[in-house]
């Protein structure tokens, strides 16, 4: 059965006397929950003792209580009404999450940190600069999905929206007429819009018409008096409508519930605004609405309508048999009632009438105006659903946990330095942020600031963060900032790839002929595939064309690598040097170079195109003739080989031969310079390691060489590598 909450007036007047309105939350309360309610009212008052809100001079204490009154006529655990209570702790102590955490418990204090978060970030965002109507619907939109997207607990937005409703009773009271709008327009753009996503009708309709009556004064006062002019007598009116609806569906045998539909000063103003109408010509100023069981009473209910009195041509829609794209069903109907005087008249089950409350967010569209988003207005569908939970879930750790939600974790919303509210897809950087703004902004771009701390540009960012972008008068964006994928929103990757289109064609060669030959040196020497085919693999004649396409941002090295290694040629059949070989080896003899297990008397060889040494996990791989090659783990070869024959690989281990080395290969990246290869061999002659062979690369003032050395295990190399690196001009070194 559909419940009817309780007039929000009532709640408020209970809670004028604090004491009276602790007795009669008392009520039912289970000896746990009144104690932590007592509790949580005996420290409110005492830290709230004195203390006013100083935006409206409001007693601290008064305001609490009047908030939980709110909190605690939506039927939610005390716990959220204890909270409630203490909200505005972190306004008096600033350690109030540690003292709370102590005197209430973590839950408590964990809603209450949520509420003072969550207000910070308001008042904040409010700030915003947007100037245009357009504007500023925009960025409302954009710091309620904010709201909720940075709160982990639903209850926090609740306890928000009940210290506003309880703010904007007290408002009329606050002298500064500035102020009074400023609060009016953010409860009215902000939170009773929330409220209305959260299915807290309630108060949705209290601060619509609060915020209405201090931003549009005169008209709120004229509606008013209309209303109140009429009240007497469209009350008569509604009784008389009810009272001929009852008989008649008694007589039908039809099981109903029909009661009228209270309108809203500010609904009836929106509407007379949207349609250009008179007061006088609203058809749902008089409006009533008719539960019934079964969708065939529905109809049968609209032909006893019709019947009695006429209906208005153009005003019948069937949202049942074509419900609205968020699944709203009803049948809604205008006639010619009695004394001549339009009535408005909805049908619908119980079942869509549950529906309409407490599943997808029905009224978004039609009350806000906007399309919205189908995949958002199911996860608000959810959330306005927690709130009719309380009996169906008794245990109070399972409620807890039924609010917490990271249904919005698909997009975070940040703020620019002026509180405007920008949405961007989860993962994304500052990078995606500046391009967000503007494109030139994203263009010069070269740094970040996350509240106040600069950060590199591939930092993520989180929710609720203020974002400050670093920038350089000229210059433009840099093809790896999407190779390395710093980039997540599609608007940037596509900026950022246009203005690399645009630029001079050498320069897009230049720049993926780097990042083209920063992958093929991953490869193992002398196993380089031929590059018209790797092009042509990819899809491009020539191959200028393939660097044009990586330094567009238009081909990505991933696919690169993969044709890379398809177009690899085989591993020829390995050469025995005397070097090479490490051991016949015998099973269990632990002074051989190479262990196989399982296995006596077979060759080994180390193989070339890994170079593996101690302690590098090794695999065997059975050669034709020629033994066992020992490869590194995650040789590309070895997986080329283990993929064209598995049942060849072998279980082999490092033994312990005393006074082996093993010869590996480094490569270094560096800017090209007279004396270079001379200081890199004189850190490897400090080092008392054997060169066996060197190899160099110049191109564009950019040197690539490749050095064999012996060592006696792998970890003797780390501080060479590191040695190497401190040389002027290197960029890159490491072991291939």
């Amino acid at each position: 059965m559909v419940s009817v909450a309780r007039p929000l007036a009532d709640s408020l007047a209970d809670a004028a006397d604090p004491n009276a309105w602790l007795a009669g939350a008392r009520a039912g309360l289970p000896a746990e929950d009144l104690a932590q309610l007592e509790r949580a009212f005996s420290l409110a008052r005492e830290q709230y003792a004195g203390r006013k809100l100083g935006h409206t001079d409001e007693e601290m204490f008064s305001h609490a209580v009047h908030a939980a009154a709110i909190i605690a006529d939506l039927n939610l655990p005390s716990v959220t009404t204890a909270a409630t209570l203490l909200a505005g702790l972190p306004l008096c102590r600033d350690d109030a999450h540690a003292w709370l955490t102590e005197k209430m418990g973590k839950e408590v204090a964990d809603l209450v940190e949520g509420v003072a978060r969550l207000g910070r970030i308001a008042e904040f965002a409010g700030q915003s600069d947007a100037v245009t109507p357009e504007a500023r619907a925009q960025q409302a939109e954009a710091m309620r999905k904010m709201l909720l997207a940075m709160v982990a607990d639903i209850r926090i937005v609740l306890i928000k929206l009940a210290w506003r409703t309880q703010t904007m009773h007290w408002l009329a009271k606050v002298p500064d007429e500035q102020v009074r709008r400023r609060i009016a327009r953010e409860t009215q753009e902000i939170f009773a819009p929330l409220a209305n996503r959260l299915g807290v009708w309630q108060i949705k309709w209290e601060l619509e018409d609060l915020a209405f009556r201090h931003l549009e004064p005169d008209n709120y006062k004229k509606i008013a008096k209309l209303l109140d002019e009429r009240r007497v007598e469209r009350l008569q009116f509604i009784e008389d409508v009810l009272s001929t609806l009852r008989s008649e569906l008694a007589q039908a045998g039809v099981r109903a519930d029909v009661a009228g539909r209270a309108k809203h000063i500010y609904s009836i103003w929106k509407k007379m605004r949207k349609k250009h109408l008179d007061f006088s010509e609203l058809y749902d100023i008089r409006a009533v609405r008719v539960l019934v069981d079964k969708v065939s009473d529905c109809y049968a209910v609209l032909g006893m309508v019709h019947s009695l009195w006429q209906p208005i041509p153009g005003e019948f829609d069937d949202y049942i048999a074509h419900p609205k794209a968020n699944d709203y069903k009803s049948l809604h109907t205008a006639v010619i009632g009695p004394q001549d005087k339009v009535l408005e008249v909805q049908i619908r089950t119980f079942d869509m009438h549950e529906h309409a409350e407490f599943g997808v967010a029905a009224h978004w569209r039609y009350k806000e105006g906007g399309r919205g988003d189908g995949e958002y207005e199911e996860k608000i569908a959810w959330l306005r659903q927690l709130l009719d939970w309380r009996e169906e879930v008794s245990d109070r750790q399972g409620l807890a946990s039924a609010f917490q939600t990271a249904l919005f974790s698909d997009t975070i919303y940040v703020l620019t330095p002026q509180g405007r509210v920008v949405s961007l897809p989860q993962g994304a950087t500052p990078i995606d942020f500046a391009y967000a703004l503007h494109s030139d902004l994203g263009h010069r771009c070269r740094g970040a600031k996350i509240d106040g701390a600069i950060v590199p540009l591939s930092t993520p960012l989180e929710n609720g963060q203020r974002i400050e972008i670093m920038t350089v008068k000229e210059g433009g964006p840099s093809i790896n900032w999407l190779h390395e994928g710093w980039v997540k929103s599609h608007r940037a990757i596509t900026k950022i790839r246009q203005y690399i289109r645009q630029q001079n064609a050498h320069v897009a060669i230049d720049a993926g002929r780097v990042a083209f030959e920063k992958e093929l040196a991953k490869l193992p020497p002398g196993q380089q595939p031929n590059l018209e085919q790797v092009a042509e693999k990819l899809g491009h004649a020539r191959i200028e064309d393939m660097y044009a396409a990586i330094g567009h941002g238009e081909l990505g090295m991933r696919a690169v690598h993969h044709a890379l290694l398809a177009l690899l040629p085989p591993e020829p059949p390995p050469e025995l040097e005397p070097e090479d070989i490490v051991h016949k080896s015998r099973a269990g003899h632990d002074a051989s170079g190479i262990l196989i297990e399982g296995v006596d008397n077979l060759m080994t060889v180390l193989a070339k195109c890994c170079k593996p040494a101690p302690p590098d996990p090794v695999v065997g791989f059975v050669t034709r003739g020629r033994g066992v090659s020992i490869h590194r783990a995650n040789c590309v070869t070895l997986k080329r080989l283990s993929a064209e024959a598995p049942e060849r690989l072998i279980s082999v281990d490092w033994g312990l031969q005393e006074g082996s080395v093993f010869a590996i290969d480094i490569e270094v990246m560096a800017r090209d310079r007279s004396g270079l290869l001379r200081d890199i061999s004189d850190v490897l002659s400090r080092e008392k390691l054997n060169v066996t062979a060197v190899h160099t690369q110049s191109r564009d003032a950019h040197a690539r060489m490749r050095f064999t050395i012996e060592v006696r295990q792998v970890a003797d190399i780390q501080r060479v590598l590191a040695r190497v690196g401190d040389v002027n001009g290197v960029q890159e070194v490491r072991r291939i």
